[in-house]
């Protein structure tokens, strides 16, 4: 099953953002954002699109999909 990977986490880091805040931006809770950054939820179109624009980036920049399986 392919798994999620977020840059969730690496985008705050270079502004400086708490989970709370950018769970704030985007009218979440923080466990929301907990969560995405360990890839235990895939996020609503919305939500996506969301926290792109929190970080003036693309959703395909932030999220992507990884198959072990396809890894040869």
């Amino acid at each position: 099953m392919p798994e999620l990977k977020t840059r969730i986490r690496e985008y705050r880091a270079r502004t400086g953002m708490t989970q709370g805040e950018l769970a704030d931006r985007v009218n979440v809770r923080r466990e929301t954002i907990i969560r995405l950054e360990k890839g235990l939820y895939n996020p609503s179109l919305k939500l996506a699109m969301d926290i792109a624009a929190v970080f003036e980036t693309t959703v395909e920049t932030l999220f992507s999909f990884s198959d072990d399986e396809a890894d040869s």
